[in-house]
């Protein structure tokens, strides 16, 4: 079944799953990454950081918190992920709603998929990417994002939460365009 007809609670479930294998294979957590200043540990940093407190000030849920990432970015990953899956697979967290005031009121299961399970999506390449793993993600999954995110393009970058868009060529793929579209460069390489 293709990423973007699964529920929230599965979809989650696979785009962690490709993740986590990303973060388990990575030997320097100091590499550079594709997003500016950034390194390897700093991807896994940024997914584990801006979660917990959009949950908890938004629909009161609170994410237990594992070991730091300095110390352990595998085990503070790993940790999250299994909060977050055990939360989407919980029936009563699609009855909950969190409110926003960028985004109005949304349910919880759907804020996480959104936002959350997206953002996974994305800095899985810049993950993989930064650590030299397999950095290709699924075509149609990037394919649904882009058409998602194209109409918020000036949105996204005027809030900071994308780079400039990138140029590609005209014959480009839709990977290569969904990257792109995010600010990162589809061919960067470590130096």
């Amino acid at each position: 079944m293709a990423l973007a007809d699964l529920t929230p609670a599965e979809r989650h479930r696979q785009i962690a799953a490709v993740f986590t294998d990303r973060v388990r294979a990575a030997k320097d957590w100091d590499a550079p990454a594709p997003v500016a200043g950034w390194t390897a540990r700093d991807v896994v940093r940024h997914l584990v950081g801006w979660l917990p407190g959009f949950l908890s000030s938004g629909a009161n849920v609170g994410l237990p918190s594992g070991p730091s990432v300095d110390d352990n970015p595998v085990a503070a990953w790993q940790t999250q992920r299994d909060a977050v899956q055990a939360l989407l697979d919980d029936p009563s967290t699609a009855h909950r709603t969190l409110a926003d005031r960028h985004i109005g009121e949304v349910p919880v299961d759907q804020a996480i998929d959104r936002f959350y399970t997206s953002d996974v999506f994305m800095h899985t390449w810049d993950l993989a990417r930064a650590t030299g793993q397999d950095d290709r993600l699924d075509a149609d999954f990037c394919a649904k994002l882009l058409t998602d995110l194209e109409p918020m393009d000036e949105v996204l970058r005027s809030s900071g939460q994308f780079g400039p868009r990138v140029p590609t060529p005209d014959d480009a793929d839709v990977r290569t365009r969904f990257v792109a579209f995010i600010g990162r460069d589809p061919f960067w390489t470590p130096s």
